[in-house]
């Protein structure tokens, strides 16, 4: 039976600059960075969490690279951690949002990947 996710995969173009960008700015650990083929595996852990992020782009995959990634972040204060990523460098589409659901935000990476962090 399945028990959970591992990893979710994050397509980059430049694997150094994206590392650099979710280690330093967004506070992710690395579990793996060894060769895999003509890029490297790069695996990062989410403090707190047990799924991850795979910083890899499959051959043939390129072109979903600075899209919309069916990723969903969350933390327990969205507008405190919008603060403080922001003062980081880290790019916003627009201030965080109030829905009836909840609050919610949507950050870029370095190459344009677009993902949502929200309230739990």
């Amino acid at each position: 039976m399945i028990r959970g996710l591992k990893f979710a995969g994050i397509p980059v173009k430049d694997q150094d600059r994206s590392l650099k960008f979710f280690t330093e700015k967004l506070g992710f650990r690395v579990m793996t960075d060894q060769p895999f083929g003509k890029q490297r595996w790069i695996e990062l852990g989410i403090p707190g969490a047990d799924a991850g992020v795979v910083l890899f782009t499959p051959e043939g995959h390129e072109s979903r690279i600075g899209t919309f990634p069916s990723l969903s972040f969350w933390t327990d204060d969205v507008e405190k951690t919008y603060e403080q990523l922001k003062a980081k460098g880290v790019e916003f589409v627009a201030a965080p949002k109030k829905e009836d659901w909840g609050t919610m935000v949507i950050f870029k990476d370095p190459d344009g990947n677009q993902f949502v962090l929200g309230s739990r």
